[in-house]
């Protein structure tokens, strides 16, 4: 009986490790979002699977196709989704895959979603997503970050905060899945752009396609 066990837990051992390395050689998804402004070019992370499929199931259905970026705030972020007939979400929700190797640093991608009031286990909205501008920290901004917070930023992330910038305050609440590559020059346009409120005077309208 021993024997078999050891066998089940070496079998499940090489199972688990193979599982993981296909996982970590899978080729990241690249996808280009094409506004007006010009296109920018981004990847999805492997080790945020539910919402990589997610967002790849969506591109597929052509839900963002004439979607627009409705939330725009300069130094944060800009967030679209919905699609082009006004639907917020798709009638569900993905579960929270938060990860520290994966914080608000400029230009990643995340999922938007409901506040923790109502929405405690922090999941994503179905297709409601942001990429962040934000901007570059000074230390003392990022110990009163810390301090509220109750939490302490590692050796790289107050490294990045510092010098490319990014929104530090996001960290650990929001699942970041994605990146974006080339292109941020796009997002800068877009933040610039006059708004009302938070919404751009003149719609950001955006296709999403996949290219690799």
């Amino acid at each position: 009986m021993k024997k078999i066990f050891m066998i089940f837990l070496l079998s499940a051992f090489f199972s688990f490790n193979a599982l993981y390395a296909q996982n970590e050689s899978k080729k990241e998804t690249i996808f280009v979002i094409k506004t007006k402004y010009g296109n920018i070019t981004c990847k999805l992370y492997n080790d945020t699977p539910k919402h990589r499929d997610n967002f790849i199931k969506l591109i597929n259905e052509g839900w963002y196709e004439g979607s627009r970026f409705h939330r725009v705030i300069k130094d944060f972020m800009i967030q679209g989704g919905a699609s082009a007939d006004g639907q917020l979400n798709p009638g569900y929700r993905i579960p929270a895959e938060i990860l520290p190797d994966h914080f608000h640093k400029r230009g990643v991608i995340a999922a938007a979603r409901m506040g923790d009031q109502v929405n405690p286990e922090r999941m994503s909205s179905g297709c409601q997503f942001y990429i962040v501008q934000g901007r570059r920290y000074p230390d003392n901004e990022l110990d009163a970050i810390e301090s509220r917070a109750g939490t302490k930023f590692s050796p790289k992330q107050h490294k990045v905060y510092t010098t490319l910038g990014g929104t530090p305050h996001l960290d650990g609440a929001y699942t970041v899945f994605g990146v974006v590559l080339s292109g941020m020059n796009v997002v800068d346009k877009i933040t610039n752009l006059p708004l009302e409120g938070s919404t751009p005077v003149n719609p950001v309208i955006f296709s999403i396609e996949i290219v690799d």
